[in-house]
């Protein structure tokens, strides 16, 4: 019984975690990285990115919010570039 229920904990707990990820805008992502130079200040500010892409020294840092994705340029340890993405965008790419 206990395991069943520490298992639906984690569940919920999952589910939330992924509700509030998502609940962020871009504008909120934005104002957050204010003043981070580099990647060590960029996670700090916003945690983990959803997802990395990495080509040479150059890494792709992508944030997703609710109304689409915030995205970030780093050469070497530099935050160098920020650009948003719309879902409107998401779906012209396809």
């Amino acid at each position: 019984m206990t395991r069943t229920c520490a298992g639906l904990l984690v569940c919920m707990l999952l589910a939330a975690g992924l509700l509030l990820g998502c609940s962020r805008s871009k504008e909120d992502l934005i104002q957050k990285s204010r003043g981070a130079g580099t990647r060590v200040e960029l996670e700090r500010a916003l945690g983990k990115p959803s997802d990395i892409s990495k080509l040479g020294p150059v890494e792709q840092w992508t944030y997703k919010a609710s109304n689409g994705d915030v995205v970030f340029l780093i050469v070497g340890d530099k935050v160098t570039m920020q650009a948003t993405t719309s879902p409107d965008e998401k779906k012209d790419q396809k």
